[in-house]
């Protein structure tokens, strides 16, 4: 084929970083489980209703359908964004301050 040396061996290499992402690098499993353990099934589905989360729910099923479904898809990362903001927000604020100094 012509021209199909110009391609990058390895796209994954080739994509450049993205720091204002918080989702660059977060597998799909990944934010299925944490939804399903934060939530369960049952508030998932009712959170996003769709069949994957309550109809017989599961990790594989729910990613099954998840990677043919760009709408779908999009509501479950903008729920996982969502969660990762109402946890830190409700986590106590750590304070960073230098330990008092001994007195002499």
């Amino acid at each position: 084929m012509a021209g199909s040396s110009d391609l990058p061996v390895n796209t994954l290499a080739a994509a450049p970083a993205q720091p204002g992402n918080p989702l660059h690098g977060v597998k799909l499993e990944a934010i299925v489980t944490a939804l399903s353990d934060h939530y369960g099934w049952e508030e998932l589905g009712q959170r996003i209703n769709i069949r994957c989360f309550t109809s017989d729910p599961s990790v594989a099923s729910s990613l099954k359908f998840l990677r043919k479904t760009p709408w779908a898809r999009e509501k479950v990362e903008s729920l996982y964004l969502f969660m990762l903001r109402e946890v830190k927000r409700s986590s106590p604020p750590v304070h960073n301050f230098p330990p008092p100094k001994p007195k002499a």
